[in-house]
């Protein structure tokens, strides 16, 4: 029902900027809700941000006024904005999909997956 491919992860130094992109194909209309996650090496999966169809947009803490989450309706795309990167940002970033309005950055609420990009920022 839904496939989503991230790209435009990649290496950059510490202060660098990164725009991650998720294009989504799926099928069906209705409410939806899409968000990024990461997961560095040996750490659980954390939320990054989140975007609904009911207007509802937010970000983790430990990203607030770092990262922006938008999206492209015309091309079905999610994007994350990531500024002023930081080495811990290190990680593999996830996509995530879910029908309905979800405004919750929790794993357990998103059904479906990218395969992740990976994103390394050096000091």
């Amino acid at each position: 029902q839904v496939q989503l491919v991230e790209s435009g992860g990649g290496s950059v130094q510490a202060g660098g900027s990164l725009r991650l992109s998720c294009a989504a194909f799926r099928y069906g209309v209705g409410s939806y809700s899409m968000a990024w996650f990461r997961q560095a090496p040996g750490k659980e999966r954390e939320g990054v941000a989140v975007l609904n169809s009911c207007d509802h947009t937010s970000v983790a803490d430990s990203v607030k006024g770092r990262f922006t989450i938008s999206q492209d309706n015309a091309k079905n795309t999610l994007y994350l904005q990531m500024n002023s990167l930081k080495p811990e940002d290190t990680a593999m970033y996830y996509c995530a999909f879910a029908f309905g309005c979800v405004a919750t950055i929790q794993k357990y609420a998103y059904s479906y997956w990218g395969q992740g990009t990976q994103v390394t920022v050096s000091s």
